[in-house]
This record gives structure tokens, sequence and C-alpha cells, in this order.
């Protein structure tokens, strides 16, 4: 079975103010301290069972928790927060929920989470922030640490030297702990001078048996000399030798899809795209569309990525519209009893 999911919010239920992304700036935890943050995880707590239902009742059992479901958690220990016990109870039922009904539960750290820094600092904060992420997971339930339930981190820099940047990544990765280590996967990069599949599998996976998440969009910046499906199938292999379902990312081209409306445009009004910017009433549309770089993920996907004939996959799609991409291009329906 293929299954497509969405990332960290869910659209529609953030009308109704449920979402697990509440957050708080640096001066607000200062004046607020650990029982803000309490506050805040647990009303992000009782928000995930929710968009899980949710997400059930329209067939869609895969989902990225976002990382702002404990707010600054990098400056306290979970176990220090007034309410943790009843949070850890909250997180307990919504993890017991997707175990039951078979979603799979993924997070994705951000980019300033760089195991191969020679910043010792910046360092240091990876470790305790990517360590956070795992132990989310085991307030959730998942006494079997494992890619399944993985948390995905890009390499992050070169610094100029592939070789040496790998080395303290590697070091730093032998200072994790052994759940984090069995959660944790490495993503491609969309620029040549990162890294891509075929780095991460012989610079990483071979050392580590990390898995490798293949980034379809990705990939197209960055092939590594591997078409699209012998990198596909490359990054599959690393997933399989854990026993769990490979996990990808699809998105689109927000450049391409900005190009369709203006098209549709030109076709109304009879114009040629290449003048389009010489017409004072889409002269601004035409400069915001020029301003938009070829990585930038699209609103909605317009196609669904070449699954290889396989039958066991997941896809986080990163569309800007989240779920409702998902609904849009017709993998799933609303029930028609939550319609009437």
């Amino acid at each position: 079975m293929v299954r497509y999911g969405y990332c960290c919010i869910n659209m529609e239920l953030g009308k109704q103010k449920i979402r697990t992304g509440r957050t708080m700036i640096q001066r607000k935890f200062e004046e607020g301290g650990l029982q803000l943050a309490s506050d805040i995880s647990l009303e992000n707590a009782m928000d995930l069972l929710p968009i899980l239902q949710w997400n059930e009742e329209r067939g869609i059992r895969l989902f990225r928790i976002g990382s702002e479901i404990f707010p600054r958690w990098n400056h306290y220990k979970l176990e220090d927060l007034p309410e943790i016990d009843l949070i850890a109870d909250i997180l307990r039922e919504a993890g017991d929920y997707a175990r039951e009904h078979g979603h799979r539960l993924t997070t994705h750290p951000g980019p300033f989470n760089i195991l191969g820094s020679p910043d010792p600092v910046v360092v240091d904060n990876t470790i305790v922030s990517l360590e956070r992420h795992s132990e989310m997971f085991d307030l959730l339930g998942y006494d079997d640490a494992t890619p399944d339930n993985l948390i995905n981190i890009h390499i992050g820099a070169t610094y100029g030297d592939k070789p040496n940047t790998i080395a303290r990544w590697l070091r730093n990765f032998d200072r994790l702990s052994d759940r984090l280590k069995a959660r944790l996967v490495v993503e491609n990069d969309d620029k040549a001078s990162m890294y891509s599949v075929r780095d991460l599998y012989e610079m990483v996976h071979k050392q580590t048996g990390t898995p490798v998440t293949f980034d379809y969009w990705h990939h197209k910046f960055n092939t590594g000399d591997l078409s699209e499906e012998e990198a596909f199938h490359m990054a599959r292999e690393t997933y399989e030798i854990h026993g769990v379902t490979q996990c990808t990312h699809y998105s689109e081209s927000r450049r391409k899809e900005y190009q369709k409306k203006l098209e549709l445009i030109c076709e109304q009004h009879n114009i040629p795209f290449d003048k389009l910017e010489e017409w004072p009433t889409f002269e601004k549309l035409y400069k915001e569309f020029s301003k938009i770089k070829e990585q930038a993920h699209s609103d909605y996907i317009l196609e669904l990525p070449n699954t290889y004939d396989v039958d066991d996959l997941d896809i986080e799609v990163e569309a800007k519209a989240k779920e409702q991409s998902l609904l849009q291009i017709g993998l799933y329906e609303t029930p028609q009893i939550l319609q009437d």
C-alpha cells in the first residue's frame, strides 16, 4: 500500500484553533518560565489526537509532527515541566490511537540541527534538540525505537570539505543515545554542492546503517549521477534492512505552479507570456513570479510521483496547502456523512 501524508499543520482544523505548533518567543519564555512552556505544551499535546482522528476519517495515515509541540524545549528537560505527567498521558493516548489505526508518525527537526558543524556549541544544541524529538516518541508510547517512528534531518552543510564534515558528523553520531540513533534518518539535498542520495548512502549509511530518505524534488537538483529510479531504489534499500516501510518526500515547483496561473491569464487576455511584464495590470504578478526560487515548494501538487511498482511506500507531500493538497488531487475524500 502506498500511503500519502502531509506535514505539521492541518489547515482546516487550524481555523478552529486546533494545532500542535503553538510556541513562544524567547522573551516570553524568560518571563513565563517552565509553567508557560508547560501550558503551551499541554495545549499542543491535546490537539494531536483530534488531528489524527480527522486524518483517519479521510483515510490519511501518515503525519509529520512539528518540532514546536514542546516550545523552546532545548532550554529545559521535559520531566521538569509542571504538567508533564498529564502531557505524557495525553500523548500516549494519541500514540495508542495512531498504532491502533495503522498511522505512521514522523518528525523533521529544522535546518539548525547540524551534527557535522565545526562549532561545538551548534553540535551540543543539535544533540539536545534531537534527543528531545526522540523523547517525544517515547512519550507517544513507541517502545520500539526504529526508523518507523523516524526523525529526519539533513547533514546541513559541507563547510567546503565533505569528507571532514562527514567525519565530524560520524563522531557526533556516536554521542547520541541508542534510541535516537535507531530513529534517525538523513535526507538528500536540493543543491549540487550538498549531499545526494549516493553521498549519503556511501558516506553515512554504510558507516552507521542510518536510512536515507529520498526526496523526489531535491533529486532533480542534485542527482549524484543517478537516475530518479536508481536513487529511489538505493534509498529504499536503506529502509528495507531495518524491516520498515520506506519514507519519501514529494513536492513540486512553486515557480511552475505560478507560471501556469500566469499562462492562463495570458490565454484569457491573448497576451504572449514573454510580453506579460510589459502590461501594467499584470506587472506586479510577473515580478512576484520572477522572484520565486526554482527549489520553492508549490501550494498544491498537480501529479503523483512515480512509485516504480512498489506497493509498500510512504510519501510525505511537502506542499504549502498541507492536507488540502491531498484532497485537491483526489487522493482522499471527506466522508459524505461529514459533508452533510
